[in-house]
């Protein structure tokens, strides 16, 4: 990860040097008003010049558009594109002059920086563990001028954590099994001050944990569920996480197609990004107790595979008839929303790649949120637009619940044709405890990206890491 410094302008002989500006700051550019007009440079979002100075052997201007629009995300986009733009270079210099003048008092530094630190760190990730090695000189030391010390540190602390839930779904399907998943939670959680309690196949039979075990079946993969404690002193309210974990998602017996089972390493992005986020929970100070559950298994066609048909019994006694073995996300997770609601939390929310009904409805770039609570879903809504991720409320219709009868279980784990999305949300709903706020966050389409802009990369994204923080804390 790039080395981050904070300066109160821009350091004296800066060779190499990206400036961030607003439409109405091309004053402020450092360029003649000509070279501009030449470059058709006129500092609209997303554009980006490079050209040199009498000043500056290297200069980048970054265009953010209109200060009056600009918001914390457009300021990560920038630093993002800021940072690709100087990546042959070993050290540069972020200027945030321009954008501080027009709107440091309305969105404030310690923000403004944050963002940035977001932006240049998120932008620069990269994931090549399986790469050849390469002599190319990349960017370490970033200098953002103008910045305030503390707003990079909780940028940093927020990145980290993305990029360890990225790497954690960029991981080939055989690399990270459940038991590799759990031991790098394990080791995570343990630095980071965590308390942290593995089960194995023994202990999830006997924590009646159905919905794992009857996933399970079909991999030679020993399943794990992973629970992390995060305690401060004096904690003014109480939180579960709950991540669906799948490592591998092959659709068990009702099998997915060659295409669509290409991504399916990303099928712990739930998990992976509530880990992720308890991890980040000490170091940034979070007053609120939080408690993760993440079951973790893969989803194969071996020899005593579940079967179309099959009935498994939930944590909570519930019995569900499994018509699809590729609907097994909400079977892990029945069970690990019932064990989270036997402690009373305040509140529970779940992160999955659930649906690709969700995708269907929302696209790759939003998450769909359902809750039973209308001021849990504002508080993560209002999370979510702090933090730069993209969700769209959608309901939990009663009237629904209907398609999810079975004539010989409690109820089955897929509904009719249509509406899928919320059919899902709504058998989660039956594994909360009563009383509970609750939010589900489908999270199927953004959790994985098929290319590269601004923050995102192609690959794992880390989506829901910044928005459960900015919520927390």
């Amino acid at each position: 990860m790039i080395t981050l410094k904070a300066s109160k302008a821009v350091p004296a002989r800066s060779s190499v040097v990206v400036r961030l500006l607003p439409t109405e700051s091309l004053q402020s550019s450092g360029v003649p008003a000509a070279v501009l007009k030449r470059l058709t440079f006129s500092g609209g979002a997303g554009e980006v010049i490079a050209t040199h100075t009498d000043a500056v052997e290297w200069l980048t201007l970054v265009g953010v558009g209109e200060s009056e629009s600009l918001m914390l995300d457009g300021i990560r986009a920038a630093a993002a594109r800021a940072v690709r733009s100087v990546s042959a270079h070993t050290s540069a210099v972020l200027d945030l002059g321009p954008v501080l003048t027009h709107v440091g008092e309305r969105l404030g530094t310690d923000r403004i920086s944050q963002a940035a630190a977001e932006g240049a760190l998120l932008g620069s990730y990269r994931f090549d563990r399986y790469k050849a090695a390469d002599d190319k000189p990349v960017l370490t030391t970033l200098t953002i001028a103008g910045a305030t010390r503390s707003g990079l540190t909780r940028g940093e602390i927020i990145s980290d954590a993305v990029c360890f839930a990225r790497d954690l779904v960029n991981e080939p399907g055989g690399v990270l099994t459940p038991a590799e998943f759990a031991t790098r939670a394990k080791q995570r959680g343990t630095a980071a001050g965590l308390t942290v309690k593995v089960l194995g196949a023994k202990e999830i039979a006997k924590a009646r944990l159905g919905g794992l075990l009857s996933v399970s079946r079909g991999s030679d993969q020993e399943p794990k569920f992973v629970t992390m404690t995060y305690t401060p002193p004096k904690a003014t309210r109480s939180v579960a996480l709950v991540g669906k974990g799948i490592t591998f998602d092959s659709g068990g017996l009702s099998i997915k197609p060659a295409d669509a089972m290409m991504t399916m390493k990303c099928d712990m992005g739930g998990a992976a990004a509530v880990i992720a986020t308890m991890c980040a929970l000490p170091a940034l100070g979070c007053k609120v107790a939080v408690t993760s559950y993440t079951p973790m298994t893969d989803n194969m066609l071996g020899g005593d595979a579940t079967r179309p048909g099959d009935v498994m019994t939930a944590r909570n006694g519930k019995t569900v008839e499994i018509l699809n073995t590729d609907a097994e996300g909400r079977l892990v997770l029945a069970d690990a929303l019932s064990l989270a609601s036997e402690s009373s939390p305040d509140a529970i929310v779940d992160l999955a790649t659930l649906t690709g009904a969700c995708m269907v409805a929302l696209g790759d770039k939003f998450a769909g949120l359902m809750s039973n609570n209308e001021e849990l879903a504002g508080e993560l809504l209002g999370a979510a637009a702090g933090s730069g991720e993209s969700f769209w409320r959608l309901p939990l219709p009663p009237e629904y619940r209907k398609l999810l009868d079975s004539p010989i279980a409690d109820l089955k784990n897929i509904g009719g044709r249509y509406g899928g999305a919320l059919t899902a949300g709504l058998f989660l709903q039956e594994f909360v405890g009563e009383g509970i706020s609750w939010a589900h966050l489908d999270i199927a389409g953004p959790a994985f990206s098929e290319e590269s802009e601004a923050e995102i990369h192609k690959g794992g994204t880390g989506f829901g890491v910044r928005t459960l923080l900015e919520w927390l804390i």
